[in-house]
């Protein structure tokens, strides 16, 4: 869905305009349209990850570490 939002906005659609052609594929709300709060979460969460490339590899990483220092003995 991201990326049929992403390309229809880079076309000059406007979010509330996309928001009918999509449908959510599974899960309880399978075959309704996204609201438009999920699809803004989206874009915002697709900017930061553009923005910030490698955060979310150094955030699992560190966490990774947390994890495992916490489970050595001591």
């Amino acid at each position: 869905m991201l990326h049929t939002v992403l390309r229809c906005r880079a076309n000059g659609e406007t979010v509330k305009d996309i928001q009918p052609d999509l449908l959510i594929p599974t899960g309880r709300r399978k075959g309704q349209s996204p609201s438009l709060s999920s699809i803004y979460r989206a874009l915002a969460e697709y900017e930061k990850t553009q923005a910030y490339p490698g955060a979310v590899e150094t955030a699992h990483a560190d966490f990774a570490a947390l994890q495992q220092r916490d489970r050595s003995p001591v």
